[in-house]
């Protein structure tokens, strides 16, 4: 779809697909509402804007967007996925007693969009960062040079003991 259209704009990523299954990719439960239902029959107030990425050969999510989770929504989306445990996490929380309003967001993720109209490979060439050794030998003898970090043979930003 997305190579036949170039670009395109997914509603309710992350909810229960037609089959019945549970989340699309993996999307956390505490983050954008993608099981309130809409007016349309679906499922979800979030989306992601993609793009075809020809040097990927793949879909490329440029953006992702959506009304986030309110009290209500956070509790079904923790239980849905079985993480009730993060109700004790302090923002969780904050969202659950009132002290945190319910929001919307969205961005273009700027590494992303470099990545894609300098149509680079790996996002390790327009971003700094650390990357998995083994990776970046890989990559190096494809001749992609990644920025930063990634010599490493641990993360240095970890925590030592």
């Amino acid at each position: 779809l997305c190579e036949k259209h170039k670009a395109v704009f997914f509603i309710g990523i992350g909810g229960m697909k037609p089959d019945g299954q549970l989340r699309h990719d993996g999307r956390a439960p505490d983050y954008d509402d993608w099981i309130t239902e809409r007016p349309d029959g679906g499922h979800g107030l979030n989306g992601d804007l993609l793009l075809w990425n020809p040097v990927l050969k793949q879909s490329f999510e440029i953006s992702s967007m959506g009304i986030r989770v309110n009290p209500e929504v956070l509790l079904k989306q923790l239980d849905l996925c079985g993480v009730n445990e993060r109700k004790e996490f302090v923002w969780h929380k904050m969202l659950l007693d009132g002290t945190l309003p319910q929001t919307i967001g969205g961005g273009i993720g700027q590494s992303r969009t470099c990545q894609y109209l300098l149509r680079a490979c790996h996002i390790g060439e327009v971003q700094h960062g650390w990357y998995n050794p083994t990776e970046v030998e890989i990559l190096k003898k494809d001749g992609i040079q990644l920025l930063g970090l990634g010599e490493f043979d641990a993360d240095p930003s970890a925590k030592s003991s």
